[in-house]
């Protein structure tokens, strides 16, 4: 209709987080830093004027789940977030980042769901938020519909880091944005599967790169392909 707007990613900067969901995301288990945080979440409320869902991929305990499903709550969307709930390669016994309060005793694996289930209802967001069980390939291969924003954090290894660009970036809507955490140029400051993802991105011509925040990485789809 005539004088209607139409639903863009460049809209006005985010104020930020309430203080309560400030205080969720600060309370949940993981890794992310407040920094990081507030610009995914500033990533996320701008990406929600689309309309569409905004999509996550490593949901761990839900640290991060917070702020998109608190961006999604306030454009009238959701947040969808992929997990198999195991642990990522880093987060197994015997390495750096493995939590021994996070593994079912009576399989004697990870499974981090319930922690990311208490999360989210400490926080107030479950209803906003589709918590999808299952290998980021196989869901990613099933999955056909367009999302304002893919938030990439999910395994380290090339592999993993590889596939879940090639599974959800195809799926980024134009004017959306692809976001990628734990991306270090330096090796000396950790893994560089991610880096060579976002490097991967920024050359193939379809996305261009908004904002730098520490190790996140915020870029917007400018061009088709991947």
């Amino acid at each position: 209709m005539a004088g209607t707007p139409t639903p863009t990613t460049e809209g006005p900067v985010a104020e930020g987080p309430a203080p309560a969901i400030l205080a969720a995301f600060e309370a949940a288990k993981g890794f992310m830093p407040v920094d990081e945080g507030l610009a995914l979440h500033t990533a996320a409320t701008t990406a929600a004027g689309l309309g569409l869902p905004l999509l996550e991929v490593g949901t761990y305990c839900g640290r991060s789940t917070i702020l998109l499903a608190d961006a999604a709550r306030a454009a009238g969307t959701v947040t969808v977030t992929v997990d198999h709930h195991r642990g990522s390669e880093e987060q197994q016994p015997g390495w750096e980042y493995h939590d021994p309060t996070v593994v079912d005793p009576e399989v004697g694996r990870m499974d981090t769901l319930p922690a990311f289930r208490r999360t989210l209802h400490a926080a107030g967001l479950e209803e906003h938020v589709i918590a999808v069980v299952g290998r980021s390939p196989q869901v990613a291969a099933v999955w056909n519909t367009p999302v304002g924003l893919v938030f990439i954090d999910g395994g380290h290894t090339d592999e993993h880091a590889t596939g879940d660009y090639e599974g959800w970036a195809p799926h980024v809507a134009p004017g959306g944005l692809l976001v990628i955490h734990d991306v270090f140029p330096d090796p000396a400051d950790g893994g560089q599967a991610p880096y060579r993802v976002y490097r991967r991105a920024l050359e193939s011509g379809a996305f261009t790169e908004v904002s730098v925040t520490h190790s996140l990485r915020v870029l917007r789809r400018t061009g088709t392909g991947i």
